[in-house]
């Protein structure tokens, strides 16, 4: 199979079960984002950082795949032709978030609390958490957006909210555990 196939040379592309839309539908700008997102998540595990948080962000990962497989799917092309669903084997489960939760819950367990807005910044792999946090927010509000014109499964915009949640907190906890100087956001008197 050639990774090139010239259909899209006139600026359409395919979702799931072969609906032609434009590049810039915005189905596509949303699983595109979320594929950025995958993208940037590999770029914070390929860091010097704790092997908990590679087992964590691979598993995210992997959510975020089907996250990207959802979106790709027009509602209309959720039941194949045979009458089988598209995506029977994927799917975001509560459990995931849920996951998301506890390792929010434990992270924040093992810093201060929080009492100052914070500054981006501080260690490299603290600002790979933070591009990644605005890029997963991005992703959410083009799901939204979305959901407006189309039904999105709401489990999925639910779990990248909760996601862009542990982005922030691993930031911080990266900052305590790199030694990374934090720098706090102080308003103009």
């Amino acid at each position: 199979m050639k990774v090139y196939t010239k259909t899209g040379d006139s600026g359409t592309t395919s979702l799931f079960g072969g609906t032609r839309v434009p590049k810039d539908h915005m189905r596509i700008e949303s699983y595109g984002t979320v594929d950025e997102l995958n993208s940037y998540i590999g770029l914070i595990r390929d860091q010097e950082i704790d092997k908990h948080y590679k087992d964590i962000l691979i598993e995210i990962q992997d959510r975020l795949f089907t996250i990207g497989a959802i979106l790709a799917t027009p509602p209309e092309k959720e039941v194949m032709k045979n009458g089988e669903l598209r995506l029977k084997k994927l799917g975001i489960l509560e459990t995931d978030i849920e996951l998301l939760e506890k390792e929010i819950d434990s992270m924040e367990d093992a810093l201060p609390p929080m009492t100052h807005f914070v500054l981006p910044g501080g260690h490299q792999t603290v600002s790979y958490c933070h591009i990644t946090r605005c890029v997963c927010r991005r992703a959410e509000r083009l799901a939204v957006h979305l959901s407006h014109n189309e039904p999105v499964a709401e489990i999925a915009i639910k779990y990248l909210n909760r996601l862009s949640d542990y982005l922030f907190v691993l930031a911080r906890k990266l900052s305590v555990d790199l030694k990374a100087n934090e720098v706090k956001w102080i308003p103009r008197k």
